[in-house]
This record gives structure tokens, sequence and C-alpha cells, in this order.
């Protein structure tokens, strides 16, 4: 079944309640990137995080005809050297069998949008150097890659050891 381009798309922010669903595209998306024995968290967690006056993270959910068929997970960053607040794209997900109509795009619209009124500076989010695909995509909607940016990420036990090297407080 080929769905119709925006036939019955519809856009909104996730609530908590969404979290189960949610969960279930992020699985798919860690099964499309090869990568489903590192996802550890689960659905109450992801509820969790989605709620409350300030929660850790806000998403979008994309229907059609009812059914969820993709997602963007998104929270707030900072530029210093802007000094605005930033947003941060986490994750976007687009079902295969969606994919092609417009979906993404109209996500990353939508995030745009709330980016705009947020008086946000920058939309920021990292892409797998492997997925061409997503690549051109991001750069024919107007996105740079930037080259000389990588990643730096410290996890798990990483964190404890690095944690164990703060200095000790001041004395007053």
């Amino acid at each position: 079944m080929t769905p119709s381009p925006h036939a019955s798309l519809s856009l909104r922010m996730a609530a908590p309640e969404d979290a189960p669903v949610l969960f279930e595209l992020i699985q798919a998306l860690a099964a499309y990137e090869k990568l489903s024995d590192a996802v550890t968290g689960n659905a109450t967690e992801l509820a969790a995080h989605l709620s409350g006056d300030r929660p850790l993270v806000e998403a979008i959910v994309a229907e059609v005809a009812g059914q969820a068929v993709g997602f963007a997970l998104f929270f707030t960053n900072y530029s210093t050297f802007l000094t605005k607040p930033g947003i941060y794209l986490e994750d976007l997900f687009v079902q295969p069998d969606y994919r092609r109509l417009g979906i993404g795009k109209a996500l990353l619209g939508y995030l745009a949008a709330i980016a705009q009124t947020r008086q946000c500076g920058r939309l920021e989010w990292s892409v797998l150097d492997w997925n061409s695909p997503a690549i051109a995509f991001y750069e024919r909607i107007g996105a740079t890659v930037l080259p000389d940016w990588r990643i730096c990420r410290v996890t798990g036990g990483a964190i404890a050891t690095l944690a164990e090297q703060k200095p000790d407080a001041p004395q007053p």
C-alpha cells in the first residue's frame, strides 16, 4: 500500500501518554540504524521525561489516518556565541512505507516554526555519515552538514570515571 501524500497527515505535540507508541518508533529507528542492541531505555522513562513544567524532551508525532508513522524528538540547547536558546533534534524518523511523501519535511517545518516562536538561534541535529539518503534530504531542505565538527560522547562507566576527576570544592 502506498499512502497518498498528506492524505490525512496530522502533526501534533506528543503528550506523556504517547510514550508507548513513540518508544515503538524509537525501536524502529534503532533497527534501521542497526543499533537495536543499544536501546536500553523504556516507554515509562520516556513518559516521565515528556512530563512536567519543564520536560527534558519534547516530541512531534506524525500521524496518517490516525496511525503514528513518524516523530521528531527534540530538546532545548543553548548557544553561548549567539546568547540564544536553540533546539537540538535528537531523532527524526518516518516509517519506511511513509517515506518520500513529505512527512519528514513537514516534521522539520513544524519544528522550525517552534524554533521561530521560541526565538531560537539554531536548529541542529546529527546524521550518520553512511546515511546518504538522509544527508541528501537535509541538504535539499537547506541544511548545512558541518564537515569540521565531530560528536563527543561520554557514557556509562566513563561518566563515573570523569566525575571522579572533579576538583574538591573550594573552601570558603
